[in-house]
């Protein structure tokens, strides 16, 4: 009990939970048919790895700048460090080291992926300190922190995306970044997050709507214009090409386009109707039905691309 309270805190300070966000940087070796390739998914798992140290750093030093928000913030008064459970001098000293560990394993993997890893870092800080008080800025800074992981799996792997699929993940992330925002206006007013005074929820409702369609779009484009997957994972019988061949060359990426519509009209309905987009990482992983066909979507890339 005495370890737990000892380090309860710091581990929640470092929030587990937003590390599904870097999940992303597995896109480029399951896009590309490289899932099962042992040592492109090693690379991909450390990057993985180093996204979290890294962004756990960077919750830390939010946490700190962030104390006068919190504390009038009806749920985030309770994290670790507004409300005393956790020094400023532990935290400050867990993110440094969570940096220089984060740097060293980056520099293992290459000289490109250490130098993104900087440019992450840099822009969580910038958001920290100054972008996330200037409108607009605030959700641009968001969106291109998406945009990094998953560069960080193409600079990870030397594998690259379709540029349908990376214009998908620009407008996916600007979608949550919006629900989230708008979230925040209506459950806990503009006292808690200065930038939300220059937002309106007409405002917010407007970018939503825009950054969702725009996101189904441009899925829906990555999937018609991708090549067929060719079937080509070692050792194993590949059940399409020897039982259905004349399955083969047809646009069968096209069939997961189904869930995300259902999955963009989910999330809105949780975000308009009951203003659950301020955590979009736990929202994820406790709403059944969104769950649900996250994972159905993500069944039916393998099936497509790998052909089980």
């Amino acid at each position: 009990m005495s370890i737990f309270k000892k380090f309860g805190p710091l581990l929640q300070s470092l929030r587990p939970f937003q590390w599904l966000k870097n999940l992303s940087v597995f896109a480029a070796i399951l896009f590309n048919g490289k899932l099962l390739d042992r040592d492109l998914l090693s690379k991909t798992v450390l990057a993985f790895i180093i996204f979290c140290l890294l962004s756990s750093a960077s919750y830390l030093v939010n946490d700190i700048v962030d104390i006068p928000y919190d504390r009038l913030h009806p749920r985030k008064k309770h994290r670790p460090i507004a409300r005393g459970d956790l020094s400023q001098r532990t935290a400050a000293a867990t993110a440094f080291f969570l940096i220089v560990l984060s740097f060293i394993l980056a520099s293992s993997l290459s000289f490109g992926f250490f130098i993104l890893m900087v440019a992450f870092l840099i822009l969580h800080l910038s958001y920290s300190f100054y972008l996330k008080k200037i409108v607009i800025l605030d959700i641009l800074s968001i969106s291109f922190s998406f945009i990094l992981r998953t560069l960080g799996g193409e600079m990870a792997t030397g594998y690259h995306l379709p540029i349908w699929l990376m214009f998908t993940v620009v407008f996916l992330s600007l979608f949550i970044a919006s629900g989230k925002r708008l979230s925040e206006l209506v459950s806990t007013g503009k006292k808690t997050r200065p930038s939300l005074s220059g937002y309106t929820e007409n405002l917010l409702n407007f970018y939503s709507s825009v950054f969702s369609v725009a996101t189904l779009i441009s899925y829906s484009l990555f999937a018609y214009l991708a090549e067929p997957p060719k079937f080509t994972h070692p050792g194993g019988v590949n059940f399409l090409v020897k039982n259905m061949p004349y399955l083969i060359g047809r646009k069968w990426l096209m069939i997961t386009v189904f869930p995300v519509i259902f999955g963009i009209m989910r999330y809105s309905q949780l975000v308009f109707e009951k203003q659950r987009g301020e955590r979009p990482e736990i929202l994820l992983a406790s709403d059944i039905p969104l769950l649900s066909v996250v994972v159905s979507w993500g069944l039916l890339l393998v099936l497509v691309i790998y052909g089980l």
